[in-house]
């Protein structure tokens, strides 16, 4: 696929069929995430990956936990879930602060001192949002559906997984063939996305 259609067809899928995904698809996707840029080629992200109902069921139990404390938006919370959960592949990009001070503390970079306030921006997220967006394109040009999202709690979640404390995840990906039945696709209109002249400052402010 053309990169520019694969540009165009990433949207959101809000609901997926239990179809199994072709084999590999999971590497392919995780492949195309390595070639993300990174500050000082840090690559501090890593990624949980959970494939089939199996290994999936745990993570989606924390989800419908979390709703359940929702209040009044627990049904809706716990609807959107049921919509989610038939994904056969959820994967989960972390990112690590450590990765990003240990890196800048060698010599190389001669920050002697491993300070957090010498960044004026947190990397360690843009960089994992990077690989994260790499992966919702290659999700389209594999010509499957996904959907970016809040992780579960985060102490929950790491202890449901065994992940380490310095690894924060920053969302979720739900990877499957797209259900029209809980999806149904919705044409946007001329007016939903802005225009450029709206986005875009030339020169100045």
């Amino acid at each position: 696929m053309e990169f520019t259609e694969v540009v165009r067809r990433r949207r959101i899928i809000r609901g997926f069929t239990t179809d199994p995904l072709p084999e590999g698809t999971a590497d392919r996707l995780l492949a195309t995430a390595s070639r993300a840029p990174s500050a000082g080629f840090s690559q501090g992200f890593s990624f949980l990956v959970l494939e089939g109902a199996e290994q999936c069921a745990p993570f989606w139990r924390l989800l419908y936990e979390q709703a359940a404390l929702a209040g009044e938006a627990a049904a809706g919370e716990a609807a959107q879930v049921d919509a989610l959960s038939a994904a056969p592949l959820v994967i989960v990009p972390m990112a690590s602060k450590d990765v990003y001070l240990n890196r800048y503390a060698q010599p190389d970079k001669a920050w002697t001192a491993q300070y957090e306030d010498r960044w004026a921006v947190p990397y360690w997220y843009i960089d994992t949002g990077f690989a994260t967006l790499l992966i919702l394109l290659a999700v389209v040009d594999s010509r499957l559906g996904a959907v970016f999202f809040g992780p579960p709690d985060i102490a929950d979640f790491r202890a449901e997984f065994g992940v380490p404390p310095e690894w924060m995840p920053i969302g979720a990906i739900a990877v499957g063939y797209p259900d029209p039945a809980a999806d149904p696709v919705r044409p946007a209109r001329p007016s939903d996305r802005k225009s450029l002249a709206e986005l875009v400052h030339r020169g100045r402010w």
